[in-house]
């Protein structure tokens, strides 16, 4: 069965056990910190989970701020991004364009590490999860039918003559003491396919040939399996990816590691409770949203150059209240800091701040303080509903410095391609042909902000 819900929108009963649900979610939120996602809010101690809201009276769940998916006991929960919520329309053939949407933003993520291979997929892909798999799969065991990346790696080996070097220590107490002095203790290089980023592979796909239910995606990872069958099993994480460099010759290869480090850094419990049926990858969409922002701005607009959450400037003396703006930019000469807000804006006509908080207007408040910093801009995703392109100006005046204006400006960008809920199929088509007007009109938003600082 599956359940399809939008961040902080609308609510479904869950017939299956629900209380086996809430136990799930809860033992997931306490292994949250496993990702660099679950940032320094979310670390204080609490005992309820973040992931849903369960509704006890009615047994209806509500979807909170993460988005992707969760695996429980034959049920399916598609958690999607709230921008997309339209209650006339059916989600489960949006998800498709939605799915392609969140690939599309996490192409541009630098934190999350998503590989620069993407296609868009079909409607017979409609798991996030798998279409992820598919993409790690297709794309490791065309890579390992070619070339299997071998490396240099310390060997500690007795043999019956020298190799590398003779461990003076160990051949004395483990081998000379105890007459099997014609065994020598050696340490050498070896040039092995058993080494650290193969078992970082191999670990993975089984762990995904275990999860997944698809048939190509277990035909793909059982070919990644045989190809890597000498290759020990050893239990690794995301940090053991972060170890793992390569030269610039062996770019294929360091986007498997960056899909690994995608699956181990933001997929919890697979074994929970030894059943690989429950699985959960999750994504707070706020920061995915803040980083899709940041690289784009990076890699699309040469005019301006991108420093992201400066972590040098406090808001007190005593350097108790770390100040952290999401992007800090320098347009020619001028400094302007903007911040992403992932909140729907301009949603009630009847609403004189349009959506905006005024705690959020404290907060650049105290950025421009601090920065010495006079203008400021918050920029607020488009929703499927609507998208506005009016600059909203507020003006705050400092009493304290003579009358100075601050100024804080708030933006929707359009960050989503509407013609995709009305296609039929998009299936295999590269992700920048299919999001090519879309980042034209992103691009010249955003030029047509900030150039004009310079």
């Amino acid at each position: 069965m599956t359940t399809n819900l939008y961040e902080f929108q609308n609510k479904q009963e869950f017939t299956g056990s629900y209380q086996g649900l809430e136990e799930f979610l809860d033992e997931i939120w306490r292994k949250r910190e496993k990702s660099t996602y679950f940032m320094e809010e979310d670390t204080e101690k609490t005992e309820v989970q973040q992931f849903l809201q369960f509704i006890h009276k009615t047994k209806e769940i509500k979807s909170n701020k993460y988005v992707g998916v969760i695996h429980f006991e034959g049920n399916r929960i598609n958690l999607f991004p709230k921008i997309f919520f339209d209650n006339t329309r059916d989600a489960s053939q949006d998800t498709q364009a939605i799915h392609n949407h969140i690939l599309w933003w996490l192409s541009y993520c630098r934190k999350i590490k998503f590989p620069n291979y993407q296609t868009s997929l079909g409607s017979t892909k409609s798991d996030f999860f798998e279409i992820l798999i598919y993409l790690f799969s297709k794309y490791t065991t065309e890579l390992l039918s070619n070339t299997v990346y071998q490396q240099y790696e310390e060997i500690d080996q007795e043999l019956s003559f020298i190799k590398g070097r003779l461990n003076t220590n160990d051949y004395i107490s483990e081998n000379l003491s105890k007459g099997r002095w014609h065994k020598l203790n050696c340490t050498y290089d070896a040039f092995v396919i058993d080494n650290s980023f193969n078992r970082i592979i191999k670990y993975v796909a089984t762990l995904l040939y275990n999860a997944t239910k698809t048939a190509d995606n277990q035909r793909n990872l059982r070919e990644i399996l045989f190809i890597l069958d000498e290759v020990s099993d050893v239990k690794v994480t995301a940090k053991d990816c972060l170890k793992i460099q390569f030269n610039p010759f062996l770019g294929d290869f360091e986007t498997v590691r960056d899909y690994c480090y995608l699956f181990l850094n933001n997929s919890i419990s697979l074994d929970y409770k030894n059943d690989l049926k429950l699985f959960a990858f999750l994504l707070p969409m706020e920061y995915v949203f803040e980083d899709f922002i940041f690289g784009f701005i990076e890699k699309e607009i040469e005019q301006v150059k991108t420093l992201s959450q400066l972590r040098t400037t406090y808001l007190d003396t005593k350097k108790s209240f770390l100040l952290k703006p999401d992007l800090y930019l320098k347009i020619g000469e001028k400094n302007v800091i903007a911040d992403t807000k992932y909140k729907i804006i301009y949603s009630d006509i009847h609403d004189s701040k349009n959506g905006i908080s005024q705690n959020d207007l404290y907060q650049m408040l105290a950025y421009s303080v601090r920065f010495k910093v006079e203008e400021i801009i918050l920029f607020y995703p488009d929703t499927i509903n609507n998208y506005q392109e009016q600059e909203n100006e507020i003006i705050i005046k400092d009493a304290l410095a003579d009358e100075t204006e601050i100024s804080i400006k708030t933006f929707q960008l359009p960050i989503i391609n509407r013609q995709l809920f009305e296609q039929e199929s998009i299936e295999n088509i590269e992700l920048k042909n299919l999001f090519k007007e879309t980042k034209c009109k992103l691009k010249e938003r955003l030029e047509a902000i900030l150039i004009p600082f310079v």
